[in-house]
């Protein structure tokens, strides 16, 4: 009977040290501690201590859970490693989360919320969307949540963007390496002045932007297979400016500490990770490739990527001639712009230049649009801000035009404005384009109809002779009866 008291109060202390690998929720008096692990509930995120790559270093994160290899969407404590496994998360007495090392001094990291929002019934959640909240127990009020201090992962539901109520500023931070989680050289930011796009910075230096981002199911990138229902969804308001997406398989964007933004997909097939896209991916994805008011095409191997947009020139022609589109263009000499019979040429399927600079007006229609910028002497160029849903909504830019590049088959139509001597020469040129096409379309209609004659000639001739064929059988026979008969 001992014996049997004896089992069963070890195995309630089993029960009790090893309760926390099954719950979401870390309660008051809660700890985790290195080893343990919490699971949301239905088991798709885990969080507890562990060591990135080769290190031998603690840190405490989240990670999907059941997966064959640890993918960390989060780090808490991504600056301070700790060197041992004396780790342990924990409630302090006025409700925030720390982290404490093995002498129990000060924390290594916290929540770090103002007590005045505290008590000691916060709890915190570990939700199946990766996100960690900090909330009151019977109100479940969200007073923290780590969706709020990202490190280098975006995940469905998560925001980019700016609170300007809260002063938060959700953005991504790639690691220093894959063994250190610390902060790297490499951030990207959902950048809220003039038409909000994404931006992937070296340091403080902008490396690759997406160009404008549209709210509507995903379409822009050939790599983006069309039944993973990719949505984006926008925020653009007094109090906030912000990005979000969703999809319908595991999905995740990472900041890598190679540089490059990259999207990876989750197959449960092969229980690995695909990766979706990777930017930047060619030359001309790099910030102003070509330099101000520059256009970066992909051309062949051996022609140069860099043109000058419609009424500019190289503003160095010897670094230019050397392949060297750095500095970028300038307005033409002696150029004319301001009433005096300029206008605007239209430069299409282009990534618009950097639209942060941009001024935005929604309501105008494109031509509305084109009046505005006509009439401001000031202004370079002009867009419709959607042209995929109507043309709606007018981009126009003053000054230089920053990081266009051509597309093949997709981008928007970029107006620029040109005095009246360019415009004059690229409507010579259109025209000429035109009737070069006239000329073209209307030999190509000659050839095929003396073709289609030739063919029908011959065709004719085959069935006269076929005919003349089918006669001889017909008739020479009986000719030869006839004779047969009047010879007897």
């Amino acid at each position: 009977m001992n014996a049997q008291k004896v089992s069963l109060h070890i195995l309630v202390l089993f029960l009790l040290l090893h309760s926390i690998d099954s719950l979401d929720t870390l309660a008051p008096y809660d700890t985790v501690k290195d080893g343990d692990v919490l699971i949301s509930q239905g088991r798709k995120f885990a969080l507890g201590f562990f060591s990135p790559g080769n290190s031998r270093s603690r840190y405490l994160g989240i990670w999907y859970y059941g997966q064959p290899e640890r993918t960390v969407v989060w780090v808490a404590n991504r600056g301070k490693a700790m060197n041992d496994t004396s780790g342990v998360l924990a409630f302090d007495r006025y409700g925030n989360l720390e982290i404490h090392g093995n002498n129990g001094s000060s924390p290594i990291w916290s929540t770090n919320v103002s007590s005045t929002t505290l008590n000691n019934s916060t709890t915190a959640q570990l939700l199946d969307s990766g996100n960690l909240v900090l909330n009151h127990d019977l109100s479940k009020v969200v007073i923290w949540q780590s969706f709020d201090h990202p490190t280098d992962t975006f995940l469905p539901s998560m925001k980019l963007g700016l609170d300007w109520r809260t002063g938060l500023n959700w953005f991504l931070t790639s690691w220093k390496s894959e063994d250190d989680p610390a902060l790297g050289s490499y951030s990207c930011r959902f950048e809220s002045t003039g038409y909000p796009e994404l931006f992937l910075y070296k340091d403080r230096a902008p490396y690759w932007r997406s160009g404008p981002i549209i709210e509507k199911p995903h379409g822009g990138d050939p790599a983006m297979p069309s039944n993973f229902n990719f949505t984006t969804t926008i925020v653009m308001n007094a109090t906030e400016v912000s990005l979000m997406y969703s999809m319908s398989i595991i999905s995740r964007y990472v900041v890598h500490e190679s540089g490059s933004l990259k999207q990876f997909v989750w197959h449960d097939e092969g229980q690995q990770w695909t990766e979706v896209f990777s930017h930047p991916k060619e030359q001309c994805d790099n910030y102003s490739e070509c330099g101000p008011n520059g256009n970066c095409g992909a051309n062949s191997a051996d022609q140069f990527d860099c043109t000058c947009l419609p009424g500019f020139e190289p503003k160095s022609p010897g670094n230019w001639y050397l392949r060297d589109g750095s500095g970028g263009c300038k307005r033409r000499q002696n150029a004319s712009l301001c009433q005096s019979g300029e206008g605007f040429v239209k430069v299409k399927r282009v990534k618009l230049p950097d639209t942060s600079t941009a001024h935005v007006n929604m309501s105008l229609s494109l031509k509305e649009c084109e009046q505005e910028c006509l009439r401001d002497c000031n202004c370079t160029a002009y867009s419709s801000a959607n042209e995929t849903m109507g043309e709606f909504g007018c981009l126009k830019w003053y000054g230089d035009l920053v990081d266009t590049r051509e597309f093949s088959d997709l981008g928007q139509d970029l107006y620029v404005r040109v005095d009246a001597i360019d415009l004059a020469h690229y409507r010579k040129r259109t025209t000429l384009v035109k009737k070069a096409m006239v000329a073209v379309i209307s030999v190509s209609a000659l050839v095929l109809l003396l073709l289609g004659s030739l063919i029908y000639c011959r065709m004719l001739k085959r069935k006269r002779a076929e005919r003349r064929r089918v006669i001889l059988l017909l008739v020479v026979p009986q000719a030869q009866r006839i004779s047969t008969i009047f010879q007897v």
